[in-house]
């Protein structure tokens, strides 16, 4: 086992297998040492959860737990892309946020930060990366979030 799955059954995290896109697309593309990982929602042992706008009928912190649910999903594309091999990841580059949230809603990097917290957590220092948090009139699905990533890998 690796130190990241370790890390990863320590927090006591199980990456679901990487979920199937939906439209024509892929869930990852690797150029290079870069790994593109499409915009994830917050699937959640197989179910999609968190629908509807965050300031409406979820709470902020609901929406920061969406955001986490998204960052496993986007750890299992990236597990993926790195043929099963975690270890492989130098960094996680860039992380972008998408909140569905009411008019007036003001908190969006609060939410996203549900996603950023994880990768830091699980990744320690290779974790810190750069990002955007943005709201959205609406999401596929009416769900809360959706956060697309870009790591390096050797």
């Amino acid at each position: 086992m690796g130190q990241i799955d370790a890390k990863l059954q320590q927090l006591g995290i199980t990456l679901p297998e990487p979920a199937a896109p939906v439209a024509n697309y892929v869930g990852y593309v690797t150029t290079g040492n870069l790994v593109f990982v499409s915009g994830q929602v917050p699937f959640k042992n197989g179910k999609l959860e968190f629908i509807g706008k965050v300031g409406g009928e979820l709470t902020p912190e609901q929406g920061a737990e969406a955001a986490r649910w998204c960052a496993i999903n986007i750890l299992a594309q990236v597990k993926a892309a790195c043929g099963g091999n975690l270890d492989r990841v130098k960094r996680c580059v860039k992380l972008g946020g998408f909140v569905n949230a009411v008019p007036d809603f003001k908190d969006h990097p609060k939410v996203i930060n549900g996603a950023s917290d994880l990768i830091v957590e699980v990744l320690g220092d290779k974790g810190r990366h750069a990002r955007f948090a943005l709201g959205a009139g609406s999401l596929p699905a009416n769900t809360a979030v959706e956060i697309d990533a870009v790591f390096e890998i050797e």
